[in-house]
């Protein structure tokens, strides 16, 4: 099986579902001529030509309409956003009519749009470009929120967003762009709304999505050299979100700990965190810890800028503290 990384394989979802279906098309900023501002659509201009694979101006609330319309007559764009960051000039756009068309149109109306980039910090972008937005999508009725963690996962859940017929907000991230794993050359899809037990465990359950996994992993190490067996949900689909994977896992372990990189007011990891509280009370043995961004813009500084966000050391202490073993 290769080993690639992770913006290739979102390349090759993309590439194998325009082959599979010419109405699927790419757009945003830099996408074709430049092959992308992280490469990932890089070769598809050359393969595919510049009616699929469209440069725009630098305005996301106009070329994220023009996807949207384009989406309401029968195609099936892709349209990137060199950042999340930058989706705030789209909000509008996305929620008021991407979100609710669907529903307006008595379901007359079908809205088959992706819209996926890099999301949450980087390093050294200081406080407007280093922002992890998905709770202000997933807030909204009509939108499906999808943020995978691996290679394997990328590919698998972008196929399948594509193919989808409501809109999908897909969340990469900056430094996961390197990342490797093993992808199968043969076709493959992920449903979305399935999250995924990346690490069983009997002690503690570790919820997280995206770029924190890899926080979440080598924090489970270091607990497992103190004896300490996590297990680690990754929940991959933020809306739909699999509360029963959640529910199971905690069950087993009576204790839990969710990690997000967003700010920790009204976001995905604090609802998690409400939701396991609600419907496993009976079973937790400790109140359910929440590893998020300090409640801060974020820092330039680089060492700031790390004490800002989620750390293996934040989520060993709140695993400690769970289990009653923190001093």
């Amino acid at each position: 099986m290769p080993v690639i990384t992770f913006r290739e394989a979102i390349r090759q979802a993309i590439d194998e579902e325009m082959a599979r279906d010419e109405r699927v098309f790419l757009m945003g900023e830099e996408v074709a001529q430049y092959n992308g501002a992280y490469k990932v659509s890089q070769g598809l201009l050359d393969k595919y030509g510049e009616k699929r694979v469209v440069d725009t101006p630098i305005t996301e609330e106009g070329f994220t309409g023009v996807g949207i319309g384009a989406a309401m007559v029968g195609l099936r764009p892709i349209v990137e956003w060199m950042t999340y960051n930058f989706s705030l000039m789209a909000y509008d756009q996305v929620v008021n009519n991407a979100a609710k068309m669907r529903y307006m149109s008595g379901g007359q109306v079908k809205l088959p749009i992706v819209f996926r980039g890099p999301n949450g910090p980087a390093e050294y972008l200081s406080a407007q470009h280093s922002q992890a937005l998905q709770s202000i999508f997933a807030h909204i009725p009509g939108l499906l929120v999808v943020a995978p963690a691996t290679p394997y996962d990328a590919k698998g859940l972008l196929k399948s967003s594509i193919r989808e017929d409501n809109p999908v907000l897909f969340l990469e991230a900056e430094l996961m762009y390197a990342w490797k794993d093993d992808v199968p050359e043969t076709e493959y899809l992920i449903p979305l709304g399935k999250a995924d037990i990346k690490r069983s465990g009997k002690d503690v359950t570790l919820v997280t999505f995206a770029k924190p996994l890899r926080l979440a992993q080598e924090a489970a190490d270091l607990l497992e050299k103190e004896g300490i067996e996590a297990e680690i949900v990754d929940l991959r689909s933020i809306r739909p979100l699999d509360e029963e994977t959640i529910y199971t896992s905690v069950r087993k372990t009576n204790r839990c700990v969710v990690i997000d990189e967003a700010w920790p007011f009204a976001s995905v990891g604090s609802h998690v965190a409400w939701l396991v509280s609600r419907n496993c009370f009976d079973m937790l043995d400790a109140p359910v810890e929440l590893v998020a961004a300090e409640d801060v813009p974020m820092p330039y500084n680089h060492t700031l800028e790390l004490a800002a966000q989620p750390s293996v050391s934040k989520i060993v202490k709140a695993a400690k503290q769970v289990l009653y073993l923190a001093k």
